[in-house]
């Protein structure tokens, strides 16, 4: 072999372990980096709401004709996320997979309703058909949606076995819903509460995804 392929094949060789050393950098600052960003956490807007407001116990009969207890003291001691929801919302359709995952994995501990409002019953029907609501209560009510200061979609309400907000937000995202769980868990209204509190909770590892929600 002459002397320039030598240096040829010593020059590529050096080039390939230059390239491996940077690329080790750029993963490891990557993980420092997902690390500290804080977990985006739901949009916590309600002019009605507040974390500790207490929700009176109110029935409301589903769309199959079942009654259910919104608010109140929970007799089974499980907490209620009320996710409201339309036919007609587009999001509403993209979290609906997380929301049915998410209800699977809390299920020993919360329960959940979907509320909705306006548009014919057939419409609803047919969106419970193609979304796999239809073992979840489904409660069509204009006046619930206002009792509880709901004017986007999707929006959810966590309530307390003992009828009390817990958290509360717009849920644009598997991870917004995750983050009414999280501020739940936390006792705070929400993501961006904790973090004001306390700013080294966006580098706590305990900060994250339970396993549970996801292996869901």
């Amino acid at each position: 072999m002459s002397d320039g392929m030598i240096v040829s094949q010593i020059a590529l060789w050096i080039v390939v372990l230059i390239l491996a050393g940077v690329n080790f950098l750029l993963v490891r600052q990557i993980g420092v980096l997902f690390e500290r960003v804080a977990p985006a956490g739901a949009l916590a807007t309600n002019a009605l709401l507040e974390k500790g407001t207490i929700i009176d116990a109110r029935s409301e009969t589903d769309i199959k004709g079942n009654e259910v207890i919104i608010g109140g003291k929970r007799t089974n001691e499980k907490a209620q996320l009320i996710f409201f929801a339309a036919p007609d919302c587009p999001v509403c359709k993209s979290v609906l997979p997380a929301l049915l995952s998410m209800e699977k994995s809390e299920k020993s501990r919360m329960e959940l309703v979907i509320a909705s409002a306006g548009g014919e019953r057939k419409e609803h029907l047919e969106f419970i058909a193609h979304t796999g609501l239809s073992r979840l209560p489904y409660v069509l009510s204009d006046p619930l949606g206002m009792s509880l200061g709901v004017a986007k979609l999707p929006y959810a309400v966590l309530l307390t076995s003992e009828g009390k907000v817990a958290s509360f937000g717009l849920v644009n995202s598997r991870e917004h819903l995750e983050s009414l769980v999280e501020a739940y868990d936390r006792d705070v209204g929400s993501l961006q509460e904790y973090l004001g509190r306390a700013p080294v909770a966006a580098s706590d590892p305990s900060f994250r995804t339970s396993p549970e929600r996801e292996a869901s």
